[in-house]
């Protein structure tokens, strides 16, 4: 039974993160999760048995309640079930679904509910729009703690409050290979018990762009070129010299970007400035070196063990972790993996046909597909390999739910820009058309 100030999360996807993010809740003072869902129910019946509760398969919203009043665990096949309910506070997307994340994610905003986004593919193409919904509504939307962008995000908010400026936000990748696919990376993924898309998307760097552009659209930073420039690193410390730093802040503009294959491994770094004498004496003093760039870094992030604060600061301040406060500043765009052939099918992110990088918004000019988008797209012409894949380049369904709901994220940048009287942070609003 709900206890008096319990916060009630249902959580979407009982895959490795859902599992871990319904494990965290037990050990979260104050936190009860209520419900699990997922397409296949079984994982959501699985998982809340693993943890001792019964789980009740429901099919309305009104039955959460239900579940809840006899200590047990209300499952779904339908997460739009969950982000109706009465009895739930905060919805949190731990799926790796982009179009069917989008429709129970607006339900959820529309219904009065925190939204907390462990599913950076979705955050990414739709945030935007989440973001004007949950400001609509009065409720948060944001990004979670935990996965990479979310613990940089911790790191900045730290040396801004210490007085340093932001100069880079910088992601630590082991290991980079733009060819793989499910086939060439099913034995690791079996090793990691993870899905062999998923695990593609991480070797190809997929999900690295993603969560750096996540991080470019909230913190209204640029990227240099391309993909970013990622030397490789023996290690962390070695970042103060593989960077121009004195060239790349001239503009007094930081940046995302990443190093590969340096020590510690799972860690992320920031970069900040600070020009002040006497901070710079101090510095040098605490081993921090002289300044004025100085490096700060992490050597872990641990996921769903990390996302109770968030929760806690969703429900009791209010507070969102990282939103999309600059639009589309950047995006992910699709890239070709291997020569593709004139009617070729793309198969989205962590497949067989293409891979994305990070891009300015300004300099692609919304030309680009976003990578969040390239599935279901059938190819007009040959792309050459690392060919880069235009809106022209491809037929698709312009009916497509995601497609609409990008339009919507798309119209709420340029809103926001004219309201600002800004240009720039948003691209066009004419693709697709």
């Amino acid at each position: 039974m709900k206890q008096p100030g319990t916060i009630r999360v249902a959580i979407a996807g009982a895959g490795a993160m859902g599992k871990g993010i319904a494990y965290q809740c037990r050990f979260t003072d104050g936190v009860q999760c209520v419900a699990l869902a997922d397409t296949r129910i079984q994982k959501a019946i699985d998982v809340a048995s693993w943890l001792g509760f019964e789980p009740v398969p429901i099919g309305r919203p009104s039955e959460v309640g239900a579940a809840l009043s006899k200590g047990r665990m209300a499952v779904s096949e339908d997460t739009c079930v969950l982000a109706e309910s009465p009895d739930v506070d905060i919805l949190i997307d731990a799926t790796s679904a982009i179009s069917e994340a989008g429709r129970f994610c607006e339900l959820a905003l529309k219904s009065g509910k925190d939204v907390i986004m462990m599913n950076a593919e979705a955050d990414l193409i739709f945030g935007p729009y989440f973001l004007e919904l949950a400001r609509e509504k009065g409720v948060v939307y944001t990004s979670c703690d935990g996965d990479q962008h979310g613990v940089i995000k911790r790191i900045v908010d730290d040396i801004r409050l210490w007085g340093f400026e932001l100069v880079m936000a910088g992601n630590i990748k082991g290991f980079l290979d733009r060819r793989a696919n499910p086939h060439s990376i099913a034995h690791e993924a079996e090793k990691r018990r993870l899905d062999c898309r998923m695990t593609t998307a991480y070797t190809d760097g997929t999900k690295l762009c993603i969560e750096m552009a996540l991080l470019a659209n909230a913190l209204g930073l640029d990227v240099t070129t391309a993909g970013m420039t990622g030397p490789r690193l023996a290690e962390v410390r070695e970042v103060l010299e593989a960077f121009d730093f004195r060239t790349l802040w001239e503009r007094r503009q930081g940046v995302v970007d990443y190093i590969l294959g340096a020590d510690p491994g799972g860690g992320v770094f920031v970069v900040g400035y600070c020009e002040n004498e006497y901070q710079r004496f101090m510095m040098n003093y605490y081993k921090m070196g002289e300044g004025p760039f100085y490096l700060f870094y992490r050597p872990y992030h641990l996921c769903h063990v990390e996302v109770g604060k968030t929760i806690l600061e969703t429900a009791l301040l209010k507070k969102p972790l990282l939103a999309p406060y600059f639009g589309f500043r950047s995006n992910v765009y699709a890239y070709a993996k291997t020569d593709l052939g004139k009617g070729a099918r793309l198969d989205g992110i962590g497949g067989f046909s293409c891979y994305g990088l990070i891009e300015s918004t300004l300099q692609d000019e919304e030309r680009g597909v976003p990578i969040c988008l390239a599935e279901e797209m059938i190819l007009k012409r040959d792309i050459p390999k690392d060919g880069k894949i235009t809106w022209e380049d491809v037929d698709f369904d312009e009916e497509r739910s995601d497609i609409a709901m990008y339009r919507k994220a798309l119209e709420c940048c340029s809103k926001e820009s004219k309201k600002a009287g800004t240009s720039g942070v948003c691209p066009r609003t004419e693709r697709p058309s």
